[in-house]
């Protein structure tokens, strides 16, 4: 079946804006939740659906709109050898990067700056055994009212300075709010950087959004949709056991990722910001196409 046609002359215009139902989801299985998502393995923008690769992007830059974020970087925890296309589930996470989530089968101590998983060498290589990754939450340019999709990017995509127009997230968005400029309020370009021998992106802002389209994407914003997709957790196990309380104190074996094929890049992670930070006064707020020239003639 290539194609479900069930109401003549389309679909009615009562179940045109209809959510899908909770019945429906729970029919799914643990197979798909339904959401989408842009992965980036092997260099490739690839759509998932459902679990299933639905389409390719061989381009080397995709551009979208950021319509939401998770709060804050996350980490994840696998055990055990990782074999390909293996469904493994990690045994630990955090959505903060601070402290294990409740609901982690096997938390690997109280607090993950002091846990032996964060420890350079702990995984493969000089890796970290523990990853750090952002979530977000994206629309396509040219179809904004259309799917939200979950882009789930690694640390060497997230931390670091960049190299001019080619920056890492973090370092991204503070370019654009030192100019008073939202990420959300810009069309950006994310683009993979060749000379990285894993799969890693970089950003650069493309243009503004009309006001049409910024409202569109604050509405997308609230969505189930974007909600869900920057949401950090799994699906556990009922027959593994939880522990109340962690008890780590020696370095586990060495663990491989579940992850995109990438290498984990010593990073630390964020650092609260002091209450004694001095104030930096902003820059006068600027054209966001004024922005965009200066953006193409660096």
């Amino acid at each position: 079946m290539s194609e479900l046609t069930l109401f003549k002359g389309g679909m009615p215009s009562f179940l045109e804006n209809a959510e899908m139902d909770e019945t429906t989801k729970a029919l799914i299985g643990s197979g798909g939740s339904g959401n989408k998502r842009i992965s980036i393995k092997g260099n490739v923008f690839r759509m998932i659906a459902n679990g299933e690769e639905v389409a390719t992007n061989e381009d080397r830059a995709m551009n979208v709109v950021v319509v939401r974020s998770a709060p804050g970087v996350s980490r994840t925890y696998y055990e055990g050898q990782y074999r390909e296309g293996e469904n493994a589930s990690p045994v630990c996470w955090s959505a903060d990067g601070r402290v294990p989530a409740a609901e982690s089968p096997s938390p690997q101590d109280r607090t993950c700056e002091k846990c032996a998983q964060n420890i350079k060498g702990s995984g493969q290589g000089d890796s970290k055994a523990c990853r750090y990754s952002q979530k977000l939450a994206v629309v396509l340019d040219g179809d904004i009212e259309g799917d939200v999709f979950q882009l789930s990017l690694p640390a060497t995509s997230v931390f670091g300075k960049g190299d001019g127009d080619k920056l890492p997230l973090q370092a991204y968005a503070r370019y654009l709010a030192s100019h008073n400029v939202p990420v959300t309020a810009v069309v950006t370009e994310m683009k993979f950087d060749l000379k990285s021998p894993v799969p890693k992106l970089t950003f650069r802002p493309v243009r503004g959004l009309t006001e049409a389209e910024w409202e569109s994407c604050r509405s997308q914003a609230e969505t189930d949709e974007a909600k869900d997709a920057v949401k950090h957790s799994f699906k556990v196990d009922g027959d593994k056991p939880k522990f109340a309380k962690p008890a780590i104190s020696a370095p586990k074996p060495k663990a491989v990722e579940v992850v995109e094929e990438e290498d984990e890049e010593d990073v630390k992670p964020p650092v609260k910001a002091s209450k004694a930070r001095p104030k930096v006064e902003p820059e006068a707020k600027q054209d966001i196409s004024s922005l965009l020239s200066e953006w193409a003639d660096d």
